[in-house]
């Protein structure tokens, strides 16, 4: 019974303290803007999503990530948590703040990823350009054989309509043409005899 009635004792206590207004944080006197708590904050978690590798050219290059984004807006460590605690507890403006963190966080991964299917697209580009230009020079070389081959053909027509029809005029030609194809002539058993 006892214990029953301190229970009861002990709750009503606790129920009272519970629903008395807690004591708001004053605002401090160094109190950091809304928008620049923005920027703090996105800077902050753009450091956190860091993957190691990117931490350790980071940390390589001299940069301490600890004190980096206090260092760029200019604050301290003291300022950032006074100013922290007091939007905290203001929780409009700390929901406020932290909607605008996400949206611009969402927007550089739109840009980023956009930028990324840009860069994507172009390097495509760039090889197909390059595999047309190949097939371009193939079909030049392919044109030019066949157009030497149809002049050295040509030639020989024209030569026949002149009244030139002679053995030593072909064999010339076929040299040229074998020539022009880098082939050998295979040696026959008519040469011979």
């Amino acid at each position: 019974m006892i214990l029953k009635r301190f229970i009861i004792c002990l709750g009503v206590i606790l129920m009272a303290t519970a629903c008395n207004r807690v004591k708001a944080p004053e605002k401090p006197k160094n109190l950091i803007s809304k928008d620049k708590m923005v920027d703090i904050l996105i800077d902050s978690k753009i450091i956190a999503s860091a993957n190691s590798d990117n931490k350790k050219i980071m940390k390589d290059n001299g940069v301490n990530l600890d004190a980096y984004v206090f260092e760029k807006h200019n604050i301290d460590s003291l300022q950032f948590a006074l100013s922290n605690n007091y939007y905290a507890f203001h929780i409009k403006d700390y929901e406020a703040i932290y909607e605008k963190v996400n949206d611009s966080l969402e927007g550089l991964k739109v840009k980023f990823k956009d930028l990324e299917a840009k860069e994507w697209k172009e390097q495509t580009k760039r090889e197909e350009d390059s595999l047309k230009s190949i097939k371009k020079v193939k079909d030049t070389l392919k044109t030019v054989t066949i157009k030497d081959s149809i002049n050295l053909i040509e030639i020989e027509d024209a030569l026949k309509d002149i009244g030139i029809d002679d053995s030593l005029t072909e064999r010339l030609l076929e040299k040229k043409i074998e020539q022009k194809k880098g082939l050998i002539k295979p040696i026959s058993d008519k040469e011979f005899q």
